[in-house]
């Protein structure tokens, strides 16, 4: 087993799976393990951000209600030009008790674990089906799932959609239930350059940028009203955060800017609407002063772009998933994760989701990203355990 389980994850970190790269030689690597384990394998083509990407569904076990999804996401961010790394980023390194390499921690190394754990499983005396589903581009913007969650009734064909999940994300096993979504959008001003000696023949867009980040701030502030029912869940920010991540406007010091961009994102809670906040700010934006009071009469305009939404989630904390995992890894739901995922996806057609894996968020996107020998050892352990309790008979 241990042998097995170290050799999957060196293969699976060894494939480059970058966001924006293809996904098509590791989901053919994992098609291939899990057919030999018996399970039935099916890959969808999907198109994300002019790159063909697959993402996978395999299952084991009768056609009837109930079972589980164990569900990870095989894409990484970027490693090229992170400084700090002193280890080759996509090959599996074991130095005393920690496994480095891009995506060990979030999230290949669960996976390789999921892989391990099924490789031990009887399909043939299992009372409910066990699915995978893995995705692609989950790192930017869980585009994988967007396209996967509403395909899985036809990709399971006879089998019923479980309607328990469990996404493997970094927690170190703590159990998660919840998790803010993410919106991004992108917000241009656009003015008339010129030298900087005749003012009066341009728009300066930074200076009109400067106004959009103070309507930018009004909104933040607005947003920043608690939600009572959401302080057990994110005891540090139970409101929509939002922020400016980016600006960047100007050619020279002598040049009149004639365009500033800005990147803005929030995080919506559970159950609230995540485009309010962009009407919001498109409503506060289309009050700008556009002129520059140092230039002539021209104005400036703003174009605000179409949002790029991560959906949240909040399931249910007492499910025979949250007991089994309790049961297991001695860990009930205790709130909301730091961080979004495909759950809010696979949520959106019916699935309650639980999140709990072995990697550590502190590790993830990382240079040097690590995970525990004793945590990923004990990974398929645990999986087996869960789907015993769930599945066998």
């Amino acid at each position: 087993m241990s042998e097995y389980l170290y050799d999957t994850a060196r293969r699976l970190l060894e494939s480059d799976n970058t966001s924006g790269r293809p996904s098509g030689p590791v989901m053919e690597l994992v098609a291939e393990e899990l057919r030999g384990s018996g399970f039935e394998v099916r890959l969808q083509p999907v198109r994300i951000r002019g790159v063909d990407q697959h993402n996978l569904v395999a299952w084991a076990g009768p056609a009837v209600e109930g079972g589980v999804i164990l569900s990870g996401h095989v894409d990484t961010v970027p490693w090229l030009d992170q400084p700090g790394w002193t280890r080759e980023p996509v090959r599996l390194t074991v130095e005393g008790e920690r496994l480095y390499g891009r995506g060990v921690s979030d999230m290949k190394g669960f996976v390789a674990q999921c892989l391990a754990a099924v490789r031990e499983v009887d399909v043939a005396g299992l009372a409910r089906p066990v699915v995978l589903a893995l995705t692609a581009e989950e790192e930017v913007g869980c585009r994988g799932a967007e396209l996967l969650a509403p395909a899985l009734g036809s990709l399971l064909g006879d089998v019923p959609v479980p309607r328990l999940c469990w996404i493997g994300e970094p927690t170190s096993w703590s159990v998660y239930q919840a998790h803010k979504g993410v919106a991004q959008v992108q917000v241009a001003v656009h003015g008339k350059g010129g030298h900087s000696s005749l003012p009066d023949q341009g728009v300066n867009a930074i200076v009109i940028a400067g106004r959009v980040v103070e309507a930018i701030g009004q909104v933040q502030e607005e947003l920043r009203a608690p939600v009572e029912a959401m302080r057990t869940l994110f005891t540090e920010a139970p409101y929509t955060a939002l922020n400016i991540g980016t600006i960047h406007g100007g050619t020279a010091g002598n040049m009149i800017a004639e365009r500033c961009d800005l990147t803005v994102s929030w995080r919506p809670l559970p159950g609230a609407d995540p485009l309010a906040p962009y009407r919001q700010l498109t409503e506060r934006l289309a009050l700008v002063d556009l002129a520059d009071h140092g230039g002539g009469d021209a104005r400036a305009t703003i174009v605000v772009g179409d949002p790029e939404v991560m959906l949240p989630l909040h399931s249910p904390a007492d499910t025979p998933l949250a007991r089994a995992l309790e049961a297991v890894v001695g860990e009930s739901p205790r709130g909301g994760a730091p961080y979004a995922t495909d759950g809010g996806r696979f949520a959106e057609v019916g699935i309650h989701v639980l999140i709990c894996g072995p990697g550590d968020i502190a590790q993830a996107h990382q240079p040097d990203e690590s995970l525990s020998t004793a945590a990923f050892e004990r990974g398929p352990g645990v999986i087996r355990a869960v789907i015993e309790r769930l599945c066998g008979r």
